[in-house]
C-alpha cells in the first residue's frame, strides 16, 4: 500500500522542495532588523553558562566579547 505522499507525486515533491528553498527577499521590502536576543548566540551561550556557574565578577572577559560580538552588529552598548 503507498503512503498519501507516495500515491501524489506533487505532495512529495512540494515537501522536499519546500525543505530546501530560502526565503528569498521581496523588492521593495526591508529586511527586519535583528533583535538583540538573537544576535551573538555563540558568545551569549558561553557567557550565560559562566555567568550561572561562576558568577558575574569572574566571567568579565567573556561578558566583553558579547559586548564586542554586539557592537559588530550594530548595538548600541
Amino acid at each position: 500500500m503507498l503512503r498519501p505522499a507516495e500515491r501524489d507525486p506533487a505532495r512529495k515533491m512540494s515537501t522536499i522542495s519546500a525543505a530546501s528553498v530560502e526565503p528569498v527577499a521581496i523588492e521593495g521590502t526591508e529586511k527586519k532588523p535583528m533583535k538583540p536576543c538573537c544576535a551573538c548566540p555563540e558568545t551569549k551561550k558561553v557567557r550565560d553558562a559562566c555567568i550561572i556557574e561562576k558568577g558575574e565578577e569572574s566571567c568579565t572577559d567573556l561578558i566583553e566579547a558579547h559586548k564586542d560580538c554586539m557592537r559588530a552588529l550594530g548595538f548600541k552598548i
